[in-house]
């Protein structure tokens, strides 16, 4: 948006992760088309996601309102510090937890499609790594024995919830716009 030379901030108040998406890119969508001048942007593909952490112990949460837990202003050291206590009695075999990231996306003819994918983890017992953001301290990847926050930028783009969902919509976009190939 900022490329484009707009500021708007779409809501999100939809119950997973795949309806906040969609509804990021709608109202995107008819903000570009409803408040620009620039009639070129009507001829846009409009993509928006939406992701967060979800832990099996926490029934699901950070979840939808990952970027909100704990409140607007609550810095994620603080958010993964209150995760680890939360889970300080939960054995190994419980941590699980996913990544889960939705894009969905608005043709210029208003088609709308979506993608979804996740990456499954484990709690770490301890924030580890300086690398990423948000919550990759605490999330614990088992088969590297390593938390997001140690891998690259590659190696994390590669294997990501963003990713693999943006790399599936990609996908999904050369089968409906042939054309565009």
């Amino acid at each position: 948006m900022e490329d484009l030379g707009l500021s708007y901030t779409p809501w999100e108040d939809g119950l997973t992760f795949e309806e906040n998406a969609m509804q990021k890119a709608v109202e995107t969508a008819n903000y570009i088309r409803r408040y620009t001048l620039q009639s070129e942007l009507s001829d846009y593909i409009v993509l928006a996601d939406d992701s967060g952490l979800v832990i099996d112990a926490l029934d699901g949460k950070p979840g939808v309102d990952s970027s909100l837990f704990l409140g607007v202003d609550t810095t994620y050291e603080v958010r993964n510090a209150y995760i680890i206590e939360q889970m300080k009695d939960v054995p190994e075999e419980k941590r699980t937890a996913r990544f889960v990231c939705a894009v969905a996306c608005i043709l210029p003819d208003g088609e709308r499609i979506s993608t979804s994918a996740t990456m499954e983890g484990r709690i770490a017992y301890t924030p580890t790594g300086v690398k990423g953001f948000g919550y990759d301290p605490v999330f614990l990847l088992p088969e590297e024995n390593r938390t997001m926050a140690q891998l690259t930028l590659e190696e994390k783009n590669a294997i990501s919830h963003r990713g693999k969902a943006m790399m599936h919509m990609l996908q999904t976009l050369e089968v409906a716009c042939p054309w565009k190939s």
